[in-house]
């Protein structure tokens, strides 16, 4: 029995209120999750208006995709372009560097170790696409993650024969560690795609033939967007 002015609740109305309660919960946990995991690693820090920028990179990141063939099909696309202008290292003068600062280019950025087996066999290549292309628009960015000093990864490149590479440098291997949290790196050499306003809109994991023809097409697609 109820009285005229109490509402009588039937269990579909019961069966509204649970699931508008559980959408209310899911929200809030959703917005927790994405606190923790987009809160800044200390290497990358991601600007809004930089990230707004990339996320509408995703046609480019599909061009990019299709123009990934032969030699170097690995390379893939990035489903979120993201900005890594942010990313820190050291210049070869042993001052810190962004790759900010290479705003205005497109770069092919490689992180590479000395005990790397891969890496010795890809170098070479690398710095061939860096006397190929290299320039203005293009620049190959090789970042060297061994600990200690400069002394050994310049043996190494003066060993196999590098020529137009620069060395750039991160012994704390914080660049590796950023990329690795984003699921961009999961071994070495690893290698992204980062387009004129620094945003990542392709990457692959391993090594690859970049003296290649088809590594030159994809450059120039790449410098074309």
């Amino acid at each position: 029995m109820t009285d005229g002015n109490e509402t009588h609740k039937t269990p579909r109305d019961n069966s509204r209120k649970i699931i508008l309660s559980a959408a209310l919960a899911g929200i809030l946990a959703g917005a927790v999750a994405v606190y923790v995991m987009e809160r800044p690693s200390g290497n990358i820090v991601a600007g809004t208006n930089a990230s707004d920028q990339c996320a509408l990179k995703t046609a480019d990141a599909k061009k990019i995709d299709g123009a990934a063939v032969g030699a170097i099909a690995a390379m893939r696309g990035a489903d979120s372009p993201q900005s890594m202008s942010a990313l820190t290292f050291t210049a070869p003068d042993g001052k810190p560097a962004r790759l900010g600062d290479f705003k205005g280019k497109t770069l092919l950025v490689n992180l590479w170790a000395t005990w790397c087996v891969p890496c010795r066999e890809e170098m070479p290549a690398l710095d061939a696409l860096e006397t190929k292309k290299g320039g203005d628009n293009f620049q190959v960015v090789t970042i060297n993650v061994d600990t200690g000093d400069d002394e050994k990864p310049k043996a190494f490149l003066s060993e196999i024969g590098v020529k137009s590479l620069q060395l750039y440098r991160d012994p704390s291997m914080g660049v590796f560690n950023d990329l690795k949290r984003k699921n961009l790196a999961f071994g070495l050499p690893v290698t992204m795609l980062v387009d004129k306003e620094g945003c990542q809109i392709a990457a692959m994991n391993g090594p690859a033939d970049w003296s290649s023809d088809d590594a030159a097409r994809f450059i120039d697609t790449a410098t074309s967007l």
